[in-house]
């Protein structure tokens, strides 16, 4: 008889258990290491792995929470709210006769920011250009920031001159501002990636479950053609090929990719994954306690067929709040397109940037006004949803001036989400309109100390309709702290209002004294 050794026969029978049971090590998630930020004033959810059935406590600031591993070795605590200290305290995690220690723990706002290439873009990248940024660097390392980029495996950073560097442009200037103003730790969380539409970024099963797209994409399928699609995307192709081929002959690589084929409605346009990038990057975070989302993303749409940005933004605020589970926490997004508007002063180094201020075209610009109205809608349509004005602060698709975009974003949700007194982040927003005779009188909201021209004593960029649908330029005046009064020889009877309703609207000149710009509007 062959006598097995005695330690093989234990790790033998320990690997057969473990393959039933397995014992996994106390392991908090990775979002739960040394310098992170929690999240005040509100209870913070923690979690991570152990062995199933093992009690695991954690404890931070005084105050413990106890759960219970379950069947598949997941526990998750909350620890009551907290108030905001920049004191470096640990946290521990027990279990299964096991502790894990977490050093320099603060309390205080976390924001996670995302979207495509204008949040993705780096500080090093964009303060070569921005000299305010630059010296942000330069003032590094900030002892209260922290920093994360999201992912599978994401830990916090210090706010180090070389982490600085690597971190979004725009998230760390709206933290930055945020950190100066309220005087309480700030973390940042970034998951974003240049080039990519909403649609990525929308929960698939948000997606897949939204009675609202649902309706929106059968709507558009109804006058998709296609076999006309087919015909233009093998039309593509062919030219695609013939110049491929041309370029290869001549020793060239061939320019751009290969048309890809049409998809049916409702399905990614590009190829990508509905949801791909949010389960990449965003997914882990989901019941982390944050403060809210700093969003800076539409150049790419939704990126799903038939289905419009609004509606697909729309979405993705509604399923990123209900899979975290926190409520209708603040959602900030900045407007689209960049720029194309006068600013009050570009002395201002948030507004330096601005365009130019230009004399009304002889006639009202008509056809992509849409666009630009897209985000005001997005703001009124959504709870809790805030537009961070963008036409004042410089134009392109990569805007150089972040510093300026971060602080405008940071005005907003001191005026918005944590309510300051004296801060005024919105210039006049459109609220009624009241029509007699010839005349209409439109009411803004966001008037601050009063409505005001700039640049010419002639306030420019009103246009009115009458029951033909045709617009004409209006004659405005202000005609109270809050009020504007229009009049058109062209239009006797006015049943419409616009304002600033274009793409380029370098030459709408209201503002209020502090010095905002209006808001885009149409009374349509």
């Amino acid at each position: 008889m062959v006598m097995q050794n005695p330690l093989s026969f234990l790790l033998t029978a320990w690997l057969l258990v473990g393959l039933v049971s397995p014992l996994l090590a106390l392991e908090p998630a990775s979002h739960f290491s040394d310098h992170m930020v929690l999240q005040r004033g509100m209870k913070v959810p923690v979690w991570g792995t152990a062995a199933a059935g093992s009690e695991v406590t954690v404890t931070f600031a005084g105050k413990s929470a106890m759960g219970t591993a379950d069947a598949d070795g997941t526990w998750r605590v909350a620890l009551p709210a907290l108030e905001a200290s920049a004191e470096g305290r640990p946290m521990t995690i027990a279990g299964g006769g096991k502790e894990v220690t977490i050093a320099d723990v603060l309390v205080g706002d976390v924001w996670l920011g995302s979207g495509q290439s204008n949040m993705a873009g780096r500080v090093s990248s964009y303060a070569k250009n921005d000299e305010t940024l630059a010296k942000l660097v330069e003032q590094a390392p900030y002892p209260s920031i922290r920093l994360m980029n999201g992912g599978p495996k994401p830990i916090w950073k210090l706010a180090a001159p070389e982490n600085v560097k690597a971190f979004s442009a725009i998230l760390f200037a709206f933290g930055e501002r945020l950190h100066r103003d309220l005087d309480v730790p700030i973390g940042m969380i970034v998951g974003a990636v240049g080039g990519t539409p909403s649609g990525y970024w929308i929960p698939a099963e948000i997606y897949e479950s939204s009675e609202k797209a649902k309706a929106e994409v059968a709507g558009f399928a109804k006058t998709w053609d296609a076999d006309k699609a087919m015909k233009q995307h093998e039309a593509r192709v062919a030219i695609w090929e013939e110049q491929a081929a041309k370029a290869t002959a001549a020793g060239e690589k061939p320019r751009g990719r290969k048309p890809t084929p049409p998809v049916d409605p409702g399905a990614s346009i590009r190829g990508g994954q509905i949801g791909g990038l949010f389960d990449k990057f965003i997914r882990s975070s989901i019941g982390y306690g944050i403060k809210g989302v700093l969003w800076d993303q539409g150049e790419a749409g939704s990126g799903i067929l038939g289905l419009d940005q609004h509606t697909s933004m729309s979405e993705l605020i509604r399923g990123w709040r209900e899979l975290w589970g926190q409520g209708d926490f603040p959602f900030l997004f900045v407007q689209k397109p960049s720029g194309l508007g006068n600013a009050f002063s570009n002395e201002d180094p948030i507004t330096r940037e601005a365009n130019a201020f230009k004399s009304q075209p002889p006639s009202p610009p008509n056809g992509n006004g849409a666009g630009r109205y897209l985000y005001t809608r997005l703001m009124l349509d959504n709870e809790n949803a805030w537009m961070v004005p963008a036409i004042d602060l410089g134009p392109s698709i990569h805007p150089i001036n972040k510093w300026g975009y971060g602080n405008r974003a940071a005005e907003v949700a001191m005026q918005m989400v944590y309510k300051l007194d004296g801060v005024q982040a919105y210039g006049p927003i459109y609220e009624s309109h009241s029509i007699e005779g010839s005349t209409v009188t439109v009411q803004f909201t966001q008037a601050g100390q009063g409505l005001t021209t700039r640049h010419s004593d002639t306030l420019q960029g009103f246009t009115v309709a009458g029951s033909n649908g045709v617009w004409h330029w209006a004659t405005a005046t202000i005609t109270g702290p809050n009020t504007v009064s229009l009049t058109s020889e062209a239009v006797p009877a006015p049943t419409q209002v616009r304002f600033a309703y274009s793409q380029d609207r370098t030459w709408a000149n209201l503002f209020n004294k502090e010095g905002l710009p209006a808001l885009a509007f149409t009374t349509e």
